[in-house]
């Protein structure tokens, strides 16, 4: 709970609001931990350090429980928190897309515009991906929907779970979006027309040729909200660290999907259809506190689920998700991401392969930056969100 350098030890806090508690984790070799109201203070070897817990945080002395030392972590211990901050209403990208506003759409690696000065008439939320596997659910008759798709008009703008369907016919700023590549069809065999027929041509970023999207048809292109900033065209953009951004956009969509949906089961899928994660959501009320001491601090990889911005004061503190995570890369856990497949519980979020795997790698520095004790539930491994 940022101290200032030269702590005897580093603390790590983790405060759910739902249960009003905390977990205190205190590594080094403190000699005496007192727990004040406001403030923690650690006396060690004749040094006295004391760190102030965010403001609307308040503890309760007098219910400290569970004192215990684990090989590896340092002191945990429990306690009760009397107040904690409201978290704030969360971000979508759903609400600030407004219709008759004028956007522009950079690509979030580089800062190149992608979609220069675009109005939309119409911004509309599409239906979850696997919405058509129900339809004979709602439907008694033969499915009405059947070889129906949604495509956008001139001015519309669809928004799914990870991306944006635009109309790219009649646009006067055609030519400044990104150069579609159809090189995956280069390598795909005429025998496999089933393999061909799924291909989409990939979006790519003209000056950094990251992929941004594919197109669905000869009049719509898909963007990934994990390789956009869309920002009002009288704004600016302001460049954000990739990993930061794509821990943010996740889990935007994580908390939006579980709270509309009551979904709290996730497939991690690539555009070219293969599973990269599984990912089993515990809860989204908690708030993380740490030292400038502990390691996650000096990381570039800041802990996932930074759904909001850390607060400028003093102490370190910012809201979270927690997650549990399974990789399925290179056929690891086959059986499970099979059973989690067929299983209409789960919903699957599909994002550029080089994406997911970026996400991985995030996941799994988060996963070290926490104390070992704290890093597996089961045969999953967690992430402090």
């Amino acid at each position: 709970l940022p101290a200032r350098a030269g702590m005897a030890a580093a603390f790590l806090m983790e405060i759910r609001r739902g249960t009003q508690s905390a977990l205190l984790v205190l590594s080094g070799a403190p000699v005496e931990v007192s727990v004040c109201a406001d403030s923690l203070e650690v006396r060690s070897g004749g040094n006295c350090d004391a760190a102030a817990l965010p403001a609307g945080v308040s503890l309760a002395p007098s219910s400290c429980r569970g004192l215990r030392r684990l090989r590896g972590d340092g002191l945990h211990l429990r306690i009760l928190i009397y107040f904690l901050p409201s978290i704030d209403v969360v971000f979508t990208l759903r609400e600030s897309l407004k219709p008759n506003k004028n956007y522009i759409f950079y690509c979030q690696s580089c800062g190149d515009i992608v979609v220069n000065d675009r109005k939309f008439l119409r911004v509309l939320p599409l239906p979850s991906e696997n919405w058509s596997d129900l339809v004979e659910e709602w439907c008694c008759h033969p499915d009405p929907f059947a070889k129906r798709t949604l495509h956008p008009q001139h001015g519309d703008c669809f928004v799914g779970d990870t991306f944006l369907l635009l109309n790219s016919r009649n646009e006067s700023h055609v030519p400044e979006s990104p150069v579609c590549c159809s090189e995956a069809a280069h390598h795909v065999s005429q025998s496999d027309s089933n393999v061909k027929s799924k291909e989409n041509t990939r979006i790519i970023c003209k000056r950094c040729k990251t992929m941004l999207g594919e197109t669905v048809s000869s009049g719509t292109i898909k963007y990934y909200v994990t390789e956009v900033v869309i920002q009002s065209a009288d704004g600016g953009f302001s460049p954000t660290p990739r990993s930061q951004f794509v821990q943010s956009i996740v889990a935007q969509c994580l908390l939006e999907l579980s709270s509309a949906k009551s979904t709290f089961r996730f497939t991690i899928k690539g555009d070219n259809g293969k599973t990269y994660i599984l990912i089993w959501l515990l809860n989204s009320d908690t708030l993380l506190v740490e030292s400038s001491g502990s390691s996650s601090s000096h990381s570039d990889f800041t802990l996932f689920g930074d759904i909001l911005t850390p607060s400028s004061g003093p102490v370190g503190s910012w809201n979270a998700l927690k997650v549990l995570y399974q990789p399925c890369i290179q056929c690891r856990n086959k059986e499970l991401s099979d059973a989690w497949e067929d299983d209409m519980g789960v919903h699957p979020l599909k994002f550029p392969s080089e994406t997911c795997l970026e996400l991985l790698l995030i996941l799994g520095l988060s996963t070290t930056s926490l104390p070992p004790s704290l890093r597996c539930m089961n045969s999953f491994q967690l992430t402090a969100e």
